[in-house]
């Protein structure tokens, strides 16, 4: 009993209260969603009796591994990630297609999601590997291996398909930037986002006015002597974002090409060749990536796919009854709920169900309308909070192993809560992101609960 009662004075009960906090909110606006009025409060074949199943499984869940020696964790996670994969492979076989996706198993009336648990099994395997002592993320081979054990089984879920779980997976960058993967490459993913999205929010002219001046920037950051070559691009990019409405922009090209023959001048003058040809191979593939992102969309993308990328950049170009309708009734439901909202089951838009998929994609809708700004940036603020304790822990801990499987929660959690918040206010893609312990869905409650709990676990191990 000592023993057992210094363990329990050992967890972190500041992450537990936390992580029930959550929960709890999310038990809330499942009930809201479903209350019809006095009288039964509910029934266990509607959403909130199933959830609350769900509920009293996943906290179970947590409870037995809580009591389970940590090194299992340690010692199988090789057979969990390789068991993880096997369930995905098999659901495209034997799964259950829901709204086109063949991602579900369905037993005994309940569907089970196994991309949610590959995402356990995938931060196990990725930590038990990145952890090992002579493992140098400077290596090829080993960078190669730790990408392999992320995309194999985002690829899988994407073939489902399941773009927006296979997108999560991104998340095990995570702990891989912990671990000394080279920063240029994180640079370099996220150039490629931005022209990917720049090239469909802009004009080609935009376009390729930004990749020279990001390219002259280069550059003159590879010249030793910066000061005037420096004032020179600050004047250039000040010009050209203030006169391109009412010049003509072919004069400005003219000035900003000058302007690169003297940044280029610079150069060669130095004798630096090779920031020369890497200068010029940038602007080229940039150019390249640019008109082939718009040359896609136009030409091999379907048209609902074309109107899930319209309502995330070019709203104005979606149909507000159509594609548009679900973001349109979400913006409304949380802005109709003010400072301090509605109060709870008092929400008009959610009895009348006026937003579509409300308790899974937009639940965030329901607590901005019944409790407003206060409660949204409460769930918020309870969300980052969990993140950052987990981090917290990650630093804490002396066991390489348990530092990434915890940055690899860490990242899991940011990229879920970041985009589906998003997703509900427009700034996001729709693309089927739950929030974490809120939105309905059993697997992802009960997967979320296991990845915390192990956490736990390993955390007391280490506090001696």
């Amino acid at each position: 009993m000592t023993a057992l009662r210094r363990s329990t004075n050992r967890l972190d009960w500041i992450l537990i209260s936390v992580f029930f906090s959550i929960m709890l909110v999310g038990w809330l606006m499942l009930y809201a969603y479903s209350y019809e009025g006095p009288g039964l409060w509910f029934e266990f074949s509607s959403t909130i009796g199933r959830h609350t199943i769900w509920c009293i499984i996943s906290i179970i869940a947590f409870s037995v591994v809580l009591l389970l020696d940590w090194r299992i964790w340690n010692s199988l996670s090789y057979p969990i990630y390789a068991l993880s994969i096997l369930s995905i492979i098999a659901v495209l076989f034997f799964g259950k297609e829901v709204r086109g996706a063949t991602s579900w198993f369905s037993i005994f009336g309940y569907t089970i999601q196994p991309s949610e648990f590959v995402k356990l099994g995938t931060s196990l395997g990725l930590a038990a590997y990145i952890g090992q002592q002579n493992i140098n993320l400077e290596n090829g081979k080993t960078i190669l291996t730790a990408f392999a054990i992320i995309f194999v089984p985002a690829l899988i879920i994407f073939i489902q398909p399941d773009a927006g779980t296979a997108l999560i997976f991104a998340a095990f960058f995570v702990p891989l930037f912990r671990a000394g993967l080279n920063a240029s490459l994180y640079l370099l993913a996220m150039s490629l986002a931005f022209i990917f999205i720049g090239s469909l929010i802009w004009t080609p002219a935009i376009m390729l006015l930004i990749i020279l001046l990001g390219t002259f920037l280069f550059m003159i950051l590879n010249i030793a002597d910066k000061k005037q070559p420096l004032s020179v691009f600050t004047l250039l990019t000040l010009f050209s974002i203030a006169s391109y409405s009412f010049i003509d922009y072919r004069i400005i090209f003219i000035i900003v090409l000058l302007s690169g023959i003297y940044f280029t001048y610079l150069l060669f003058q130095k004798g630096k060749y090779r920031l020369l040809i890497i200068s010029a191979t940038v602007v080229v593939s940039s150019v390249l990536l640019s008109f082939g992102t718009k040359w896609t969309f136009d030409n091999v993308l379907k048209p609902h796919q074309q109107d899930r990328i319209n309502v995330w950049l070019r709203p104005e170009l979606s149909d507000p009854q159509g594609a548009l309708y679900n973001i349109i009734q979400s913006k409304t439901a949380i802005g109709s709920g003010g400072f301090s909202g509605k109060g709870f089951l008092k929400g008009s838009m959610t009895k009348l169900n006026y937003v579509p998929q409300q308790q899974t994609d937009f639940v965030f809708s329901i607590l901005g309308e019944e409790q407003g700004f206060l409660g949204s940036i409460t769930l918020i603020a309870l969300f980052t909070f969990l993140i950052i304790r987990i981090t917290i822990i990650a630093e804490r801990v002396s066991l390489p192993f348990v530092r990434y499987y915890a940055y690899s929660i860490a990242g899991i959690l940011f990229l879920h809560f970041f985009i589906n918040i998003g997703m509900t206010m427009g700034l996001m893609p729709v693309i089927g992101i739950p929030l974490p312990l809120v939105s309905k869905g059993g697997s992802s409650l009960l997967a979320f609960s296991i990845m915390i709990a192990i956490l736990l676990r390993m955390d007391l191990s280490q506090r001696r």
